[in-house]
């Protein structure tokens, strides 16, 4: 049994220290995800903390052990959604976000502002394949669509970022082969 299934195997019988590991083993990716949704730090730490307690007092519902990773990303996709559509947000670049940033910064800064243009699908693909790391085979699974939706939006979205924000700078997307 790979560790991961063991840990929570324990945690469902209501062991807090195997469940505290589960979850050590994906916070900075569940953070890197709720901050591309979110961007602002109270936001994030909100979701975070809904994220948590809401897989640990439902992870008893969990129903194949190896998949706690994909459960939790939904878990976490579902509390930034929930939080966007309540404070019917438009996650913008200000003035703050600006302030102190070095030339490398801005450039990063350019590309979060430009993932912002895409369609939400579309950044819900691109924040599980490019900061989440899922595939297009698990992303398909995880939000229940063809996978050839998944790959379509992939390469719709690289297409949008290269002609409408990138054209003269060269491709900031890599490709991973989706």
């Amino acid at each position: 049994m790979k560790p991961i299934a063991k840990w929570v195997k324990k945690a469902k019988k209501g062991d807090g220290d195997a469940f505290i590991l589960l979850v050590k083993q994906y916070e900075d990716v569940l953070f890197r995800a709720a901050t591309r949704m979110l961007r602002d730090e109270q936001d994030v730490a909100d979701v975070l903390q809904d994220t948590i307690m809401t897989a640990y007092e439902k992870i008893h519902t969990l129903k194949r052990n190896e998949y706690f990773n994909t459960w939790i990303y939904k878990i976490l996709l579902n509390q930034c959604n929930r939080l966007l559509a309540k404070r019917n947000k438009v996650v913008s670049l200000d003035e703050h976000t600006l302030q102190g940033q070095d030339d490398g910064n801005f450039r990063a800064i350019e590309l979060a502002d430009a993932l912002d243009g895409l369609a939400p699908d579309t950044k819900t693909v691109f924040t599980l394949y490019y900061i989440v790391g899922m595939n297009s085979r698990e992303i398909s699974e995880f939000l229940n669509e063809p996978e050839g939706t998944i790959k379509s939006r992939l390469s719709r979205g690289r297409n949008e970022l290269r002609t409408t924000y990138f054209q003269n700078e060269g491709v900031l997307v890599n490709e991973k082969g989706s």
